[in-house]
Parts: C-alpha cells; structure tokens; sequence
C-alpha cells in the first residue's frame, strides 16, 4: 500500500487493495475519485487452513475456531441479549474521524481498522485499542556528537510523523511512538558524524531530508510516515566560536584594507587627472582659489590662510635666482686677529 492510500473501513478492501495489478502498459492515468473503481477481493493464500496475508504479515482471523471459542463467543452474546438494551451502552463505541479502531476477538485480530463513526463490540471477549492520525511532533533532545573533522558540536531536531497504516501500528510495534523517538535520536547521531562542521552549518536542508529519507525507510514496517524533519540548532563549544569570530573578523580587516587601498589608487588617479588639467589652464587654478576662500569662509574660523599666487612671485624668483646659484665666500681673518687668537689660546708644556 503506498504511503497516501486512503485507509478503508474493512479489513477485506484494504487486503485486497494491496494485490499487485499485472498490466503490459506504463502509462498513468488520472481517474477522478468517483470514477475510482472499487478493490475487489483476492485471496493471497490458495491453501486451504491458511491464514491470510497482509502486505506480508500473516494474522489469524480467518483461522478456524476451536471448540472453547466458539462456547465463550456463543456466550458472549447469549449475555448481551440478555442484558440488552442495558449492554449497548457498553457496546457501542465510536470513534473520531482522526481516529482509527483495532479490534482484537480472543486475542485475535478481528477485521480490519474500524472508524470513522460507530462499530460494536462482544462484551467480555472484545478488546479495541485506537490510533490517532493525525501528525505528531516531538523534539529530538540536543545530544553531543563529534562530526567527521573531530569537532564537537551540540545539535537538535524537530520531526513531524503521521501514522498512515493503523493495523501496522498497533501489530508489529510494541510503542511506536516510543520507537520513533529513540530511531530518531540515533539516525541524527549517525548523520552528524558523516558531515564535517561546514557543511553542517551550511546544508541543514540536505541534512534534515536525508534524516527524513532514512527515518520514513526504517519506520514503513511500522506503519509511521515521517513527514519532515527540521534541525533547530547546532551549538559550538566556546572556544570554537572565539576561533571561528577571529576568523570571521581577519577575514574582514583583510577585505577592508583592499577596499580602502583600491580606493586611494583610484583617488590618487583621479588627482593626477584634474592635476593635468588645472594645470593646462592658469584661469582654472585661479577659480579654485577662489572656490577653496569661499570654502573656508563658510566655517566659523578665527584664522583664514589666504594662498598667495606663485605667478605673483614669479618676477623676483627670476632676479634672485642668480644670486642663489653663486658658491658661497671663504672667511678672510686679518693678522691682528690670528695673533690675538694666539695669544689667548692655553699653552701646554711638554715634559
């Protein structure tokens, strides 16, 4: 039965439901529900005394009862004729429409998963347990894991599970929510350690659907469906965070310092340029003289630095620039002075 099969009201139309169809073409077609045909009934087993067969899984209902049975049967309902209509109260049993029935006869499984609505059961010999249908979701506690590269991380998960086969989930699980848990714990422990710390803190997607896949394979003998799987978080210990926010943060001072020397190269560029072109025109340098007064003048300054013209100095650059090219004169002392520099300078005595 696929996994979005409808759930039938009789035992006998999910069996049949489930016999594989032989057909030579592969092509699908679309068929509105109410052209949907109806399942018809085949029998799995041809031995006779046989018990029948679900999807693989052999139940007793149909095996023949004994002697004891059939008096505790026949008793049974002898007791809810006699205490009828007092005994219907207790009979009667309905269930939701979210909700699906189990009904076990003796200890046998007795049809097949009853609901939505109201069905009767045998006083005394008649046991019933319900499933609910409808999506459950629990937490994954956080567990302590060592990914493929040795480091040691914190993760948990959210999961979303919906039982799509009642009779499943009640037979062949003791606990299948219980179940589900602990499966669930182990398949996350399991996949963590496949994936190194990158890829778990960047492809949490592909990590929860491959959690999902290995889920939703290990509980289809159960009857659970895992409909998604979500990680909610991946904790790093303090020391790796402190390593990983250095990282973070040299990788950004690096980046900067391109950026800001990019940037003086191009402004230094772009100096060079207007440089040439003010220079090419003498009336251009004078307006931005003026454009760098006014600019001052808007501030509120005590001082203003007037840049003066070097076409203005230009003349007496020229008439004493040739004087500023002779070598300096040496010093010429008279002989009055040497004597005088002599006469006062200390004498030694050599011994």
């Amino acid at each position: 039965m696929g996994r979005n099969s409808p759930v039938y009201s009789n035992y006998e139309d999910l069996h049949a439901s489930e016999l594989p169809s032989v057909s030579n073409s592969h092509a699908v077609s679309i068929m509105r529900p109410e052209q949907m045909p109806e399942p018809e009934y085949q029998q799995t087993n041809v031995k006779s005394g046989s018990p029948p067969e679900y999807r693989g899984f052999k139940t007793s209902e149909n095996e023949p009862l004994g002697c004891m049975e059939l008096i505790v049967i026949t008793l049974s309902v002898l007791f809810f004729i006699l205490t009828c209509p007092i005994s219907v109260f207790f009979c009667l049993k309905i269930v939701a429409e979210y909700e699906r029935a189990i009904i076990f006869r003796l200890g046998r499984l007795c049809g097949g998963p009853r609901g939505p609505g109201m069905f009767f059961v045998l006083p005394c010999i008649d046991q019933y347990r319900k499933v609910d249908l409808r999506t459950v979701t629990f937490n994954v506690p956080q567990q302590e894991m060592l990914t493929k590269d040795s480091v040691t991380v914190t993760v948990d998960a959210v999961v979303y599970y919906r039982i799509h086969d009642p009779l499943y989930a009640i037979v062949r699980v003791e606990d299948y929510s219980t179940s589900t848990r602990l499966l669930a714990a182990t398949t996350l422990r399991n996949i963590v350690g496949t994936r190194n710390l990158t890829e778990l803190l960047t492809e949490r997607e592909t990590l929860a659907h491959n959690m999902q896949l290995t889920l939703d394979e290990a509980t289809e003998p159960w009857g659970v469906m895992v409909e998604r799987v979500e990680i909610k978080d991946v904790s790093l210990p303090a020391s790796m965070q402190r390593a990983m926010a250095a990282e973070a943060e040299a990788s950004r001072d690096a980046r900067a310092k391109v950026i800001a020397a990019e940037g003086e190269k191009k402004s230094a560029t772009a100096l060079k340029e207007a440089s040439d072109v003010i220079s090419s025109s003498p009336s251009a340098l004078q307006l931005r003289y003026l454009q760098t007064l006014s600019s001052i003048s808007a501030e509120k300054n005590s001082t203003i630095v007037f840049p003066l013209p070097m076409e203005l100095l230009t003349p007496y650059l020229a008439k004493y620039s040739p004087m500023a090219s002779l070598p300096p004169k040496p010093l010429q002392l008279s002989s009055d002075l040497l004597n005088e520099q002599h006469a006062t300078y200390p004498q030694q005595t050599i011994l």
